[in-house]
């Protein structure tokens, strides 16, 4: 058996194994089911004959890029093959305008909190892609550079926080009916020179303690909006110490094609290996290190090692280009490539112009 697997150079296949291994793989992403040289033989009209096809399919097979899950059954791809076809045979296509504005549309009348934004994006991709869905945010402990309270009405205040690295955060928070508006800007003033170059958790201690020995000058309404504030913005880590957030959206996606007990407990083992933080800061490191769209297919990844299962995904950036997250999907190996690329690519960059 030859070698080739992934690393094999699409240059080795000529024209003909090219489109015989197209036909199979397109084949594959429709309906999941193997494919005979008999049917392939039919596509391409009288170009080959069904023995000459069967020849190809076999030295694909002899290659490691195709494999027969039954005897005297069709071919399906291995993960090297889906590998070795999407780095170099497939056609990625850009999004026609009524798939970007879908997308644009899931984000309409978004209040631009940072998490609000990170749910609409997994749900727009979750619902266009038919697959689960997943984004990572690690919390950011990057110094402030600006931070605002602006007043909606009585009792409620919009608080606007701008980091060093970029990120936009707007919360509402609640604050006393009677605090007047020279409050609020007292209470802006207040926080922006002690929180101003410094994150919110070197400085909340001392703020706190500023705060319960009545050292600030600071009325008693105005110390209440203060302290409001300070705690949207701040957060504690978990056990590990690590801060952050995992969004998960359309797991009953990854449900439908399961036909056996082994499929459904290994989609369950991949949700909880999602759901440790170490699992979540790997995912991010790999596409922090990569330019563009990542691809991790089957058992053939660095990621999950989970055979029948690949997963999409890209980064995003604050508006100074560093990476802030990871955005992305989840799904059968037979997922549309060609279709779900663009489409994770557009929204990680949309992510990335909405928080700056």
């Amino acid at each position: 058996m030859k070698n080739w697997n992934a690393k094999t150079m699409i240059t080795e296949l000529n024209e003909r194994s090219r489109e015989i291994f197209r036909l199979i793989v397109d084949a594959y992403v429709e309906t999941g089911e193997p494919i005979g040289s008999r049917a392939i033989s039919r596509q391409l009209g009288t170009k080959l004959s069904p023995a000459t096809v069967r020849n190809v399919m076999s030295d694909l097979e002899e290659s490691g890029m195709l494999y027969a899950p039954h005897t005297s059954a069709g071919r399906l791809p291995t993960d090297a093959g889906l590998r070795m076809f999407v780095n170099g045979l497939m056609e990625v296509g850009n999004l026609t305008t009524r798939e970007r504005d879908n997308i644009k549309g899931q984000f309409a009348g978004s209040s631009s909190s940072f998490k609000e934004v990170l749910e609409q994006a997994t749900e727009a991709l979750s619902g266009l892609t038919g697959c689960a869905s997943l984004v990572l945010a690690p919390k950011t402990e990057s110094p402030l550079k600006h931070i605002e309270f602006v007043s909606l009405s009585p009792g409620r205040a919009l608080v606007v926080m701008v980091t060093e690295s970029g990120i936009v955060e707007n919360r509402i928070i609640q604050t006393p009916e009677k605090l007047s508006p020279s409050g609020l800007v007292q209470a802006s003033n207040f926080l922006s020179a002690r929180l101003v170059g410094r994150t919110v958790g070197e400085a909340y201690d001392e703020i706190i303690t500023e705060l319960e020995q009545n050292r600030a000058e600071l009325d008693v309404l105005t110390k209440h909006a203060v302290e409001s504030g300070l705690a949207t913005w701040s957060g504690n880590a978990d056990s590990d110490g690590i801060q952050g957030s995992l969004i998960v959206r359309g797991q009953a996606n990854l449900l439908e094609d399961v036909s056996a007990l082994q499929d459904l407990e290994r989609i369950r083992s991949l949700f909880t290996t999602l759901e440790t933080k170490k699992e979540m800061l790997k995912l991010l490191s790999l596409t922090d290190t990569a330019e563009g769209v990542q691809i991790f297919i089957g058992a053939d990844n660095q990621l999950f090692n989970f055979a029948g299962i690949s997963v999409v995904v890209d980064s995003f950036q604050s508006s100074s280009e560093q990476v802030i997250g990871a955005i992305g999907v989840i799904g059968p190996t037979r997922m549309n490539y060609a279709r779900i690329i663009p489409m994770v690519d557009y929204t990680a960059k949309l992510i990335g112009r909405m928080i700056s």
